[in-house]
């Protein structure tokens, strides 16, 4: 054993690791205290510091929570077992963990590869039940680089020098599963503000609250108890090994170590059986079944086996405590089970396979031979929680017959639906924008909003598209810090043009267009603004300095350039040294510190971008990826300003017998509504749903953040819109589950998809559109989201949902079902009428010929009185600098087809002056 001792280090000091462990931890602190100071403000300015102080109360009481439950659990089981880790042998229980001999006439090369592999594979077990806590957090690509180092690091250091080793070890571990319950605030603090739903499932017969709030703070809970107890058990076992192990051998252990390490092991056990515990309500969710959750096999095979292993660990643990207790000392009995004859070993391994193996049993022998009628119980569950998870036991369902006749009366007394029907789509426009109004090259359009404003005392469907700034765009050499931080600093007006007409040429006839001209005259005052300055959008991601001593751009005309100051309170004062140290060091930017072009009244913007903004207030809320912009008037200023409204999402993965589909949760609600000022950031949460119970427990956590929705200023509740990322989400849900007879459900029958559509040359699922139209049913014209259905394989329309966006109606959905004994065109099938009338199909390809590329626009179905018509605009592009203009309008009623330069004169090819039908 000497020539093994001589090959290791005589002595390791622990002194280098606290030392780089001290400059690690002074740096992340001083960055610590320069975010939290510069959050402090942000939140501040926008009126939301308390809100942002019980964030970080709970942050912190749950990092010192954590840590120190951690800390205390390790560190307690380390000292106990370096105590007696020297005891005498004699005082062993006398039952050897191993023979492991490492004779003195073995080579030390061999005993030094034994003892290595024996101590790396325990460390790498150590490693990873006490790295747990980050590599949950952290996904493992970001962290895999530096992963096997610290495991074997861990590994080798362990075995040779243990104090150095582990005392860090646990140092990290604990911090580890601080920050691991800091980052899951979300998860623990609705747990204990829980709100009912006032419904039940009906396996285990609990609330769906328990499942929605407290299931995720329990499985986290069992995440830490278990990873905690394996890193204790590794850890001592490593210490209590390691004096053997450097003899030479491995024999028997004291009395006192066996004790300790059956408490652990009962720990363990404890761990064990509360995983398997929460396991049965992870049935739930079970996707082995005919449906998503739990379906015959789990409740009578898996069930059982969950529930017998949750009984057998809990017993082993007793009897582990017990014996760490003194109390049964199981020595002789578990001697003689292990001199249990061999032939009884089959048997019993036979049994436990034999378990395990009876969900397939059942599956494949009482299951499969009768599925619908053993699963029929299962599938009601299913559709029935599915149904109320994305609130489509909320849709009013209609028959709509489209057997009507459309005259040319008919068209006429309709010309409010006419003369909003939408020829423009956001691609071509925006690609128009770009071209005829972005100015400079520093300005974008990134999106393209369809809203309604009062224009000539008719509701007008328009699209609106913001002229943001972009300063990554600036030239190389312009790309300064005080171009990018103090004078390209925001961007300015936008453009408003209705959907239903094009200007002489087929370019958008623009209402608001041309920048510094965003005030428009009598008759369109509900269209102009009084600040059209956009400091914060979709694409401001870039922290800005205003006002300051330089001014800036606000847009250029002719030969020069206009500049102004920001005037808005939306920004963090820098008015002191301390300030700018302070943002200089979150900034991780010198140039703030340094220069000279600050003065009192300077502010730094943060945040600007609008998403990122509402993430950073309110990160438990889901956002609808299309935020749209809408004028209205200021509740101080009482001018119109231009504002960014928001649509946010409760959600959760943990509603039972839900079915997400293809999404990552399986229940949602369009509970908040955000609005954000553009120019100063300001930004309000509405509540939209009052019923929704993840929203009132937020409201509980958070009860000053939220507004009533009568609280929003009329002018801007008037442009609301049903969300379309929720409707998307609950039409592919419908796709399936408007199919409510088990039978039916079970067999697919009569499953529906989305049509599809030619647009650009390629083929497209439809998506959902707005229009203004007079539902059926209703008396007057509305905002309404559209979406048809095909029913599967098929090409004809069966149904479509229509979201009502205006007044008392808004969030209600309708779904019209046509009759199915009656061919209804689809939008593939009309798409192949259009391509084979011989004149549309002759003059495309004349297009196509001359330089030119004929793009089909999106294919709308409108519903009129008791008809559809179809309507497609046709676009002309040049092949090379593309500028599109609407060329064509096709319109399309039952076997006609029109193509004309405009919609009106394609309406009269079909419904001639004097027509009845």
């Amino acid at each position: 054993m000497k020539q093994l001792k001589g090959l290791l280090p005589g002595k390791i000091s622990a002194r280098p690791i606290w030392i780089i462990l001290f400059l690690i931890g002074l740096g992340v602190l001083d960055r610590s205290i320069a975010t939290l100071q510069i959050d402090q403000w942000w939140f501040s300015s926008l009126g939301y510091l308390q809100n942002w102080q019980r964030q970080i109360q709970a942050k912190t009481w749950l990092a010192i929570l954590g840590s120190s439950l951690s800390g205390l659990w390790l560190v307690a089981n380390y000292i106990y077992s370096k105590r007696w880790q020297a005891e005498n042998p004699a005082l062993s229980l006398g039952v050897p963990l191993t023979a492991l001999p490492l004779a003195d006439q073995q080579p030390p090369p061999s005993r030094l590869v034994i003892l290595l592999t024996l101590s790396i594979a325990t460390g790498i077990f150590t490693a990873a039940a006490t790295l747990y806590p980050l590599w949950a957090i952290w996904p493992l690509p970001k962290i895999f680089w530096f992963w096997p180092v610290i495991m074997i690091s861990c590994s080798i250091g362990t075995i040779l020098r243990p104090l150095p080793a582990i005392a860090p070890l646990i140092v990290a571990t604990s911090m580890g599963w601080g920050y691991f319950w800091a980052h899951h605030w979300q998860q623990v603090l609705p747990a204990f503000a829980a709100t009912s739903f006032q419904q039940r499932e009906p396996v285990f017969d609990r609330d769906i609250g328990f499942y929605v709030f407290q299931l995720p703070l329990q499985e986290l809970a069992d995440q830490f108890a278990l990873s905690l107890s394996l890193a204790a058990l590794a850890i001592t076992t490593l210490i209590y090994l390691r004096p053997h192990i450097s003899d030479g051998w491995i024999g028997k252990l004291p009395l006192h170590q066996h004790r300790h390490l059956a408490f652990l092991a009962g720990a363990v056990a404890w761990s064990i059986a509360q995983h398997f515990s929460l396991a049965r309500y992870q049935l739930l969710y079970s996707q082995r079944g005919a449906v998503y959750g739990a379906g015959y096999a789990d409740l009578w095979g898996y069930l059982p086996i969950y529930n017998l292993l949750l009984v057998v660990n809990c017993i082993i643990g007793i009897i582990c405590w017990l014996w760490a207790l003194g109390i049964w000392r199981l020595t002789g009995r578990l001697a003689g089970f292990w001199r249990i004859p061999r032939r009884f070993w089959l048997p019993l391994l036979g049994s436990g396979s034999l378990l395990l193996s009876l969900p397939l049993l059942i599956q494949r022998g009482i299951v499969s031979p009768n599925e619908l009628a053993i699963e029929k119980p299962y599938i009601k569950h299913n559709i029935a929680f599915t149904r109320q998870a994305f609130a489509l036991d909320q849709i009013d369902i209609k028959t709509f017959d489209p057997s009507g006749k459309l005259t040319a009366p008919d068209i006429a007394n309709n010309q409010a639906t006419i003369k909003n029907i939408r020829l423009w789509d956001a691609r071509p426009l925006l690609q128009s924008n770009r071209q005829l109004q972005q100015i400079r090259p520093y300005y974008r359009f990134i999106n393209a909003d369809i809203d309604r404003y009062p224009i000539n005392n008719d509701l007008q469907q328009v699209i609106l598209s913001a002229r943001e700034i972009d300063s990554q765009s600036l030239t190389e050499k312009a790309q300064t810090w005080i171009n990018r931080h103090l004078v390209y600093t925001h961007g300015y007006g936008f453009t408003v043009s209705p959907v239903n007409r094009a200007a002489p040429g087929g370019l958008p006839d623009y209402l608001v267009k041309d920048i510094g001209n965003s005030k428009l005259p009598v008759p369109a005052p509900a269209i102009s603004v009084a600040e059209p300055r956009i400091y914060y959008g979709e694409i401001t991601d870039n922290y800005t300095f205003a006002p300051s001593a330089v001014p800036e751009l606000d847009y250029p005309q002719g030969n020069d350039n206009t500049y102004n100051s920001y005037s808005g309170q939306g920004g963090i004062t820098m008015d002191s040294w301390w300030r700018r140290w302070i943002g200089a060091r979150y900034l991780q930017d010198w140039e703030v510190l340094f220069t000279k072009n600050f003065t009192p009244k300077t502010q730094l913007l943060l945040h600007r971008s609008i998403v990122d903004r509402v993430q950073k207030l309110a990160p438990w809320l889901l956002l609808d990826q299309d935020p749209y912009l809408a004028i209205a008037k200021s509740t101080q200023t009482k001018t119109n300003h231009l504002y960014w409204i928001l649509d946010g999402y409760t959600t959760s993965d943990h509603y039972p017998y839900s079915d997400p589909g293809r999404g990552q949760f399986n229940y949602i609600r369009n509970s908040v509504k955000i609005s954000i000022d553009a120019y100063d950031g300001s930004a309000q949460f509405y509540v939209s749903d009052e019923q929704d119970p993840i929203l009132k427990t937020w409201r509980k956590i958070r009860p000053q953040m939220w507004q009533p929705m009568k609280n929003m200023p009329l002018s801007l509740r008037s442009h609301l819109r049903y969300a379309t990322d929720l409707f998307q989400v609950q039409s592919d849900r419908l796709r399936t589950y408007h199919m409510q007879d088990p039978q039916v459900f079970y067999n697919r029958e009569d499953l529906w998809q989305i049509p599809q559509e030619i647009y650009g040359g390629k083929s497209q699922a439809v998506q959902p559109y707005y229009v203004i139209t007079k539902l059926p049913t209703a008396s007057d014209e509305e905002f309404l989201l559209l979406s048809p259905f095909t029913p599967n394989q098929r090409t004809n329309l069966i149904a479509w949902l229509a979201a009502r966006s205006d007044g008392e109606q808004y969030g209600r959905l309708l779904l019209y079902q046509f009759p199915k004994q009656q061919l209804v065109y689809g939008t593939e099938q009309i798409e192949s009428l259009i391509d084979q009338d011989p004149a549309i199909s002759q003059q495309i390809g004349l297009w196509n010929r001359q330089g030119m590329s004929a793009v089909k626009g999106n294919l709308l179905v409108i519903p009129i009185e008791s008809s559809l018509l179809y309507v497609e605009p046709l676009y002309l592009e040049a092949q090379q600098n593309s500028l599109p203009t609407l060329g064509r309008v096709i319109v399309v009623y039952r076997d006609r087809i029109s193509m004309a330069e405009t919609l009106n004169q394609a309406l009269q090819n079909i419904f001639p002056t004097g027509s009845k039908s």
